[in-house]
């Protein structure tokens, strides 16, 4: 099949060593942001915080939070341009919601006489929701569509990345908690350009399962 999309998704694979000369031009990580920000999430609940490592000195607490373990993530973090944490509300509420009801109104969106009628979206959440007020697998599951968006729009600029479940979430929390500010990190994405030479992964076939082992059209 030829086809933009196709290609797009066809080139695109988890780089595993990055070249450290290499940096995301600003213009294109406006694009990246701007595509976050846009990201599909259920009933636009945006129960997400992203915090961008760029510095150095934010680098190296990021590589701080490896201490423990997954430290075969570690050199990620200072050899790519950017590490991005994608973090979630655990306890989403409906004041969280107003504000996105309230940024409906603004936009024209929402009638403000429908406002209270606006929330009657947050049912989807509170039936996500314990009895304890935590709702983090939820919240969770909406992040991971701006991770894909991410994935996606990094492969039509032609920037490489590593999806990094192997994270240690409880580091992060206490190294960058002003940041986060109660969100929870449990994966973040590394992007950059792969070093030619040493990432083994960048020429290696495509593989997936076939669409008839995957899908069924009824």
């Amino acid at each position: 099949m030829t086809h933009p999309i196709i290609t797009d998704l066809a080139n695109r694979y988890t780089a595993k060593r990055y070249d450290s000369s290499k940096s995301v031009p600003q213009a294109d990580l406006d694009v990246i942001y701007e595509a976050m920000r846009l990201s599909a999430s259920s009933i636009n609940s945006q129960p997400w915080k992203f915090i961008v490592i760029e510095t150095d000195a934010a680098k190296q607490r990021m590589h701080d939070t490896f201490a423990n373990k997954f430290q075969f993530n570690q050199p990620h973090v200072k050899s790519a341009s950017h590490i991005i944490l994608f973090a979630h509300n655990p306890s989403y509420t409906r004041e969280d919601y107003a504000k996105v009801v309230d940024k409906g109104i603004e936009d024209g969106r929402t009638k403000p006489e429908e406002r209270e009628q606006a929330f009657g979206g947050f049912a989807f959440v509170s039936l996500n929701t314990d009895e304890l007020g935590n709702n983090a697998a939820w919240t969770k599951s909406q992040t991971y569509l701006a991770l894909g968006n991410t994935l996606h729009v990094l492969a039509r600029l032609g920037i490489d990345s590593t999806t990094m479940e192997g994270v240690d979430s409880e580091l992060i929390g206490e190294i960058f908690k002003d940041e986060l500010g109660g969100f929870v990190c449990e994966v973040a994405l590394a992007i950059g350009y792969h070093h030619k030479d040493e990432d083994y992964n960048a020429n290696l076939p495509k593989s997936r399962l076939s669409q008839a082992a995957v899908m069924t059209v009824i």
